[in-house]
Formats: C-alpha cells, sequence, structure tokens
C-alpha cells in the first residue's frame, strides 16, 4: 500500500528526464572511453614510428670494422640521444662480438634495452617497465654481412613514457571536461523540451481543474494529434454523464408531476367508497405504467464510445425466443434475421428494451407472423421489425406515453414511447411506415457513438 502512493508521485517530465539522464549518461561515458582509447592508440602508435625513424638513424650510421666489430659516431641528428638522461634512449647488441652500445643519454642509467628476442627483420614494439619507470620500446634485428660472415645486430629504441602519459592526461582532462559540459547543456535542452512538449498535458489538467470547479463546461482547447483523441474522449464522457444526470432529473421529474393526477384521482376516490375498487386498480395500473416508463428513460445507457461491444443476433434470438412462448396462443411466427457476427457499441439493456418493445407491440397486432432483422450500413445499425397486422394509422400519437392505436389490444401504450426516448438518447432515427408483410413497420438507425 505505502509503495503506491511514492511511486503515483513521480512526474512524466521526472521520468524522462531521469531516463534521459541515464540514456545520455551511459552514452556520454561510452562515447568518452572509446575516444579515449582511440586517441591513446593513435599517439602511442605515432610514438612508435618516431622510434622506429630513430632505428633507422642509428641503422644508417652504424659501421662494422673488418673484425665484425661495431663502430658508432659520437654525435647523431637526433640530439636526445647525446644528453644524457634525455628520455630517449638507443642501443645496438653485436651478437658476434657479444658487444652492448649504448648511447650517451643513458649515461647512469640502464634503460631496457633488447638483445635478444627479436626475430631479424621484424619489428617489436613493445611498454616495459624499469627502475619504477615505464618505457615505450622498439627493436629491429638485422643481419649485416662483413666478408662471407652475417653479423646479427639487434637495434634497440626506448622512449621514457611520461611524455606519452601527460598527452594522455591532457587529452583526458579536456575530452571529459568537453563531454561533461556538453551533457550539462543537453540536459537543460530536453528539460525546456520536456516542458515544451508536456505543455499540452498541463493545460489539459487546468481545464479539468476549471471543468471541476463549474468555470467551464468541456474542455475547449486545441490540443496535439496524440492528446486530442484523450480530450474528444474526455469531452465525450462528460457530456455522456451529464445527459446520463439530465434524463435522470427529468424522469424524476416528470414521475413527480405524472403522479400527482392519479393521487388526485385516489384521494377524491376516497370520498366515494363505492368507487373505490375500481378507482384504485385503475390509477395503480396507471401509476406502474408511468413508473415503467420513466425508470426505463432514467436507466437509458445513450450513445457511449466507450460500451463495449454487444453481440447482436444472440440478443435478438433470445427476445424471439421468449415472445413465441408468451403469444404461444396466438401460434405466431417469429423469424429473426442478423449476421453471425454483427456487434454494435451499445448497452446490452438498451438493446434489450428495443428489440423487446418492437416484436412485443408487433406481436399484440400482428395475425400471423412477426419478423425482425438487423444489419449494418454506411449509416449505422439498422434494426427493423414487420408484422402483418394492420399497420399505423397515426404515426405520430402512436409514439406519445399511453396512446394505442386500438383500446382493445391490451398493452399499456408505453412501449413505443420507451423506445422512442432510448433512440433519441443514442441519436437515431426511428420511422414508422408499412412494412412488406402488409402491416407495420418500425424502422431505427443508429449511428456510430
Amino acid at each position: 500500500m505505502s509503495a503506491e502512493p511514492a511511486a503515483a508521485g513521480y512526474s512524466i517530465r521526472a521520468r524522462l528526464l531521469l531516463g534521459a539522464a541515464l540514456v545520455l549518461l551511459a552514452f556520454m561515458a561510452g562515447a568518452g572511453v572509446a575516444v579515449q582509447r582511440a586517441h591513446a592508440d593513435s599517439v602511442r602508435d605515432a610514438h612508435y614510428a618516431r622510434l622506429q625513424s630513430t632505428v633507422y638513424l642509428l641503422l644508417a650510421r652504424a659501421e662494422l670494422d673488418a673484425a665484425g666489430a661495431l663502430q658508432m659516431p659520437g654525435e647523431f641528428a637526433e640530439p636526445r640521444l647525446s644528453l644524457p638522461q634525455s628520455g630517449l634512449y638507443a642501443g645496438v647488441y653485436n651478437g658476434l662480438q657479444r658487444e652492448q652500445w649504448r648511447s650517451p643519454s643513458s649515461l647512469g642509467l640502464q634503460p631496457p634495452l633488447r638483445q635478444d628476442g627479436v626475430e631479424t627483420g621484424q619489428w617489436r614494439n613493445e611498454l616495459l617497465a624499469q627502475g619504477g619507470r615505464n618505457y615505450l620500446a622498439v627493436s629491429y634485428a638485422v643481419r649485416w654481412a662483413v666478408g662471407r660472415q652475417a653479423v646479427p645486430l639487434v637495434l634497440s629504441v626506448v622512449e621514457d613514457s611520461a611524455a606519452f602519459d601527460r598527452e594522455i592526461a591532457t587529452f583526458s582532462r579536456t575530452l571529459w571536461a568537453w563531454l561533461g559540459g556538453a551533457g550539462v547543456l543537453l540536459l537543460l535542452a530536453q528539460l525546456l523540451l520536456l516542458r515544451w512538449g508536456l505543455a499540452p498535458l498541463g493545460r489539459v489538467s487546468a481545464e479539468i481543474g476549471r471543468i471541476e470547479s463549474g468555470a467551464q463546461h468541456r474542455i475547449e482547447g486545441s490540443y496535439p494529434t496524440e492528446i486530442s483523441g484523450l480530450t474528444d474522449g474526455l469531452n465525450a464522457l462528460i457530456l455522456q454523464e451529464r445527459a446520463r444526470q439530465e434524463r435522470q432529473k427529468e424522469a424524476l421529474s416528470f414521475l413527480a408531476h405524472s403522479l400527482k393526477t392519479p393521487l388526485a384521482v385516489l384521494r377524491n376516490a376516497l370520498q366515494q367508497p363505492a368507487q373505490l375498487p375500481a378507482a384504485v386498480e385503475q390509477q395503480v395500473a396507471r401509476m406502474d405504467e408511468i413508473v415503467q416508463h420513466q425508470l426505463g428513460r432514467a436507466r437509458a445507457g445513450g450513445a457511449s464510445r466507450f460500451a463495449p461491444p454487444v453481440q447482436v443476433a444472440p440478443v435478438l434470438a433470445r427476445v424471439r425466443d421468449a415472445l413465441a412462448k408468451v403469444y404461444a396462443e396466438k401460434s405466431l411466427a417469429f423469424t429473426a434475421d442478423c449476421p453471425a457476427g454483427l456487434s454494435w457499441r451499445i448497452d446490452e439493456g438498451d438493446l434489450f428494451e428495443i428489440l423487446g418493445n418492437l416484436m412485443d407491440n408487433a406481436a399484440k397486432w400482428a395475425k400471423h407472423r412477426v419478423a425482425a432483422s438487423a444489419e449494418r450500413t454506411r449509416e449505422g445499425l439498422v434494426l427493423r421489425v414487420d408484422d402483418d397486422g394492420p399497420g399505423f394509422t397515426d404515426t405520430e400519437s402512436v409514439l406519445q406515453m399511453h396512446v394505442r392505436m386500438d383500446e382493445r389490444v391490451p398493452g399499456h401504450g408505453v412501449g413505443l414511447a420507451i423506445v422512442s426516448d432510448l433512440v433519441a438518447s443514442h441519436h437515431g432515427r426511428l420511422t414508422l411506415s408499412r412494412g412488406p408483410l402488409g402491416g407495420g413497420r418500425v424502422e431505427i438507425v443508429l449511428p456510430l457513438a
């Protein structure tokens, strides 16, 4: 129970900002590491290339006498080789004479100059450590022809990695400083974009607050496509709820007003005891009709895009089977024509009320046959009920409450009135006409919610 309020406290903006920060951090870290490694590899390769150039310099200045002894000059084009402890050191190992030449720069030091482990004609680039220092080392082995013999030489050049490390460290500080600054700017830009992008939701929330306070009646603003569906749905719910409340208030008002007359008749009948039983029976029946009609209006679901789809064929079949039992003594033939997969967004109770009243009214007037059908057209859901009775003579008054075509036919005169109210609540159309069976036809068209 305690976790839900905590989770609900996070705003969409905070979640998106946190998610963006985490993604940006991961991206920046990955990109920074990749760039740093690429730069380090590039700088290292450049250092190795310079060291290899120094090896070529040694190779060009090296000489061997007739006995195969190594002879090196005192000075080189690379001045650091002549400066003691300059950080650049060179050595040549003569495998024939077992002698090692070291550059003057190695005076007082023992840099890790190779004497073996290098294949002839092959370069060996490596990072070595000695005396608490790290060195970038390049070695190359050759065979020098002296007369009839080949003298193996191993030329090595090493450089203190301090300069390399400083260059890498300087680049790393600059790189992470720029990436950090770019990350902060991107987060600020993201925050501004989120405020701009989520502003319509804030306006929707403000409008809902004004609706709750009664300052306005619906969401009136113009919103982006992603939110317009939400605002349209909220407006539909608001209108539907207000229509439902209006129907209920109207039904209660009509109920109170309609019951005044039967109650007055009963009050007057108390003064005439002989007429009281008949008056009570008549007026109670009338009040029952009034209550049924007004309750039917009050509980009408009305058009709703959020109503679950209802399969029309099973409802039509249940009404048909029920009425076949009720009017078994008339031996009526009830037929129902409806596609098996036809469904419609409508309250199931409303659909039962419409079909039940229409088919019940048709059965009261039919001589032999009642036919009901349902189909979907471009206009919407079309319901038709036909009978082979006398048909309608006054299509306007028959839709009014307590009006019957023939007083000899049992009924309360409220069925078609209830259907008319239900169809109106669904913004539909009800038409009375003469049908193909020779009697009356009631056609109802319910548009999409």
